[in-house]
């Protein structure tokens, strides 16, 4: 196929060129209606901002513009299929579980899952059956499971339609995924991989393999977080003959948006050229400047650059060593102190933050210049550190977080619910998740009995400085629960 060409860019280039003009959505006409300061900020993107059928491509999309992308994007990777979707990975990976296991007696879903999963679960109706991660205790985290603790999930729940991991996690750490798709398939089962942090894998043999090339049937990723498309923008990807391409695309049209916007088509579409023509050069220096950015960020007092101990048995698989990982629970602070810290004093952001541990995510835009600044905002970040206050944060240990799943989440959320108050809601079934953000995971999941731990755990993280933005109650003093 020529990947010298970007079907859906050419087409919003030509639109302009022609100087069309629909009498459609959207209202601003390219920015013609919108008001002067927004023009001001965002012209060149309401420019860009056209209806993609009746618009960019005639009423029947005989243009192909759409379908010759996506084309091209499967032939970039290696996949059978590629799906855009500019609603993000969450409803890519909502498609993908209803496709695989909609009506189904369940379906193997890692703990460790993000919130987009969980949100499936309830909108599916389909029964989780919960793969544990691995814990690492010590620093109270987890990593994808092992492919041990998938055939033992295998073995509790034969019947399950399918199973579901997330690799890359948050943190960059992987799974053995060829060794998980090998335990589904010979069971005749698909594995579904959400890899939203992993769409420039497939462009470079340092970096961790990629799901497709593992031997998963379903992958999906986040053209935004690691590649260089707008937020929102996700393709996924599938192959074999264990799931349904047909089930599949319609189960995303059922979610997809049916005003779907073009700048993240054409950001999708372009970003897959430029990984195709120079994805390979890009992305070696951008690996270079990882190692220099995890060397210069070591030499920091009281911070850890996280390399060695997320690898092993008992940690990951492999590692993306684009996410730079640190800990600087040895200065007494925590991430959460770090980053607000980074924020204000530097205009800096940071991708995660947690109790001991903030995370920069490096990508093929990052220079020296970028790593300098990054740099140097660390060391004074560290250099103005007094006397820490201990964060007084109440860490469960693992088993304290595999809570017991009484009721379908689907059942719990949709089902009669009252408020009750946080310090009192131990042995209640959740009616609402909860989760600590970023990095997504949910500590309570809706169907699952609250203990004490998980409750000591969220008021001193709020307490501390953990974001916590799904509860009808932002403060957590009180919690959605089953009706009694």
């Amino acid at each position: 196929m020529d990947h010298s060409t970007t079907p859906i860019l050419d087409a919003l280039a030509d639109y302009h060129r022609l100087g069309r003009y629909g009498f459609t959505p959207p209202g601003h006409r390219q920015g013609r209606g919108a008001d002067p300061h927004v023009h001001a900020v965002l012209g060149d993107a309401l420019r860009a901002d056209v209806l993609a059928s009746g618009g960019l491509d005639d009423r029947l999309a005989r243009g192909r513009y759409l379908t010759d992308a996506e084309e091209l994007m499967a032939d970039a990777v290696g996949a059978e299929m590629a799906f855009f979707s500019t609603c993000g990975s969450s409803l890519s990976v909502k498609a993908a579980m209803m496709a695989v296991a909609g009506g189904s007696d369940g379906l193997l879903v890692g703990r460790d899952s993000h919130k987009s999963i969980v949100a499936g679960l309830i909108f599916s109706g389909v029964q989780p059956r919960w793969i544990t991660p691995r814990w690492d205790s010590e620093r109270h985290m987890s990593h994808p499971p092992s492919v041990e603790q998938v055939r033992q999930a295998w073995e509790r729940h034969p019947d399950a339609a399918g199973a579901l991991i997330v690799s890359p996690s948050p943190y960059g750490t992987c799974a053995d995924i060829a060794g998980i798709a090998e335990e589904c398939h010979r069971r005749g089962k698909p594995l579904v991989v959400d890899e939203a942090w992993g769409a420039h894998l497939p462009f470079h043999d340092q970096l961790p393999t990629w799901a497709m090339d593992a031997g998963a049937d379903v992958c999906v990723v986040s053209v935004h977080k690691m590649g260089a498309g707008f937020e929102q923008g996700s393709v996924f990807h599938a192959q074999g003959d264990l799931v349904d391409f047909s089930r599949l695309s319609a189960c995303a049209d059922l979610l997809m948006t049916t005003s779907p916007n073009v700048l993240l088509y054409a950001a999708i579409d372009g970003w897959r050229r430029q990984m195709v023509q120079h994805g390979n050069e890009l992305l070696s220096a951008a690996l270079k400047l990882s190692e220099r950015a995890r060397s210069d960020v070591a030499r920091i007092p009281g911070i850890a650059v996280m390399e060695d101990e997320l690898l092993g048995v008992e940690a990951s698989h492999d590692l993306d060593r684009m996410q730079l990982l640190m800990d600087v629970s040895a200065t007494g602070a925590t991430g959460y102190e770090a980053a607000d810290w980074l924020r204000a004093h530097r205009h800096i952001d940071v991708g995660l933050s947690d109790h001991r541990r903030i995370l920069a995510t490096l990508s093929i835009a990052d220079d020296d210049t970028t790593i300098g600044a990054l740099v140097e905002a660390l060391s004074a970040w560290r250099d103005q550190l007094k006397d820490p206050q201990p964060h007084g944060i109440r860490l469960p240990a693992p088993s304290e977080l595999e809570l017991e799943s009484v009721m379908l989440p689907r059942d719990a959320f949709f089902g009669p619910v009252e408020a009750v108050s946080l310090r009192e809601a131990a042995g209640r079934i959740a009616a609402e998740q909860v989760t600590p953000y970023p990095p997504g995971i949910p500590v309570l999941v809706p169907g699952e009995r609250i203990n004490e731990a998980v409750i000591e755990y969220l008021l001193t993280g709020h307490a501390a400085g953990m974001n916590v933005p799904d509860p009808a109650d932002p403060e957590l003093n009180t919690l959605r629960v089953v009706a009694e």
